[in-house]
């Protein structure tokens, strides 16, 4: 478990400094959707080595649907990164999960692809934004720059 968390943590800080070339309020309520439309989030996230890494995240369904009926789309793109990386694209599955180490009722949401890729852990602040923490449901220090709003 160490291992998995190790890996996960280390994927993680790898996309916030821009390395990598290649796919690697109110917290009562979650995303207001229906069955069948989405709701859509975009920021852009510190770059070491880029001006910026652009992430849209679009999520179908909600709290309530199957699992199978919860999916997203996730894309990250790197603003002038001197290696030109491609485009990151995910999908998969979302899930609830309650806490974080500072508030034992936040709503995270945790972003799974299907196949390899690194899962994506998400604090809803509100309605209209989300924050990317740590796999350990933690806060970054600089967590106001880590922020998507709804789109």
């Amino acid at each position: 478990m160490k291992m998995k968390t190790l890996l996960a943590g280390s994927a993680m800080l790898a996309l916030l400094a821009g390395c990598a070339a290649g796919p690697t309020g109110d917290r009562a309520a979650g995303p207001e959707v229906d069955e069948g439309t989405e709701v859509a989030y975009q920021g852009t996230l510190p770059c070491r080595n880029c001006a910026g890494i652009d992430l849209n995240v679009r999520m179908l369904g909600d709290e309530q649907s199957s699992l199978d009926e919860r999916t997203f789309n996730l894309r990250a793109s790197y603003r002038e990164h001197p290696q030109e990386p491609p485009d990151e694209n995910y999908e998969g599955n979302w899930e609830v999960l309650e806490g974080t180490e500072d508030d034992p009722q936040a709503t995270v949401y945790e972003l799974t692809p299907d196949g390899d890729g690194q899962v994506y852990y998400f604090l809803r602040i509100d309605d209209d934004t989300l924050e990317l923490i740590d796999p350990q449901r933690r806060r970054f220090q600089n967590s106001e720059a880590l922020q998507l709003e709804r789109i």
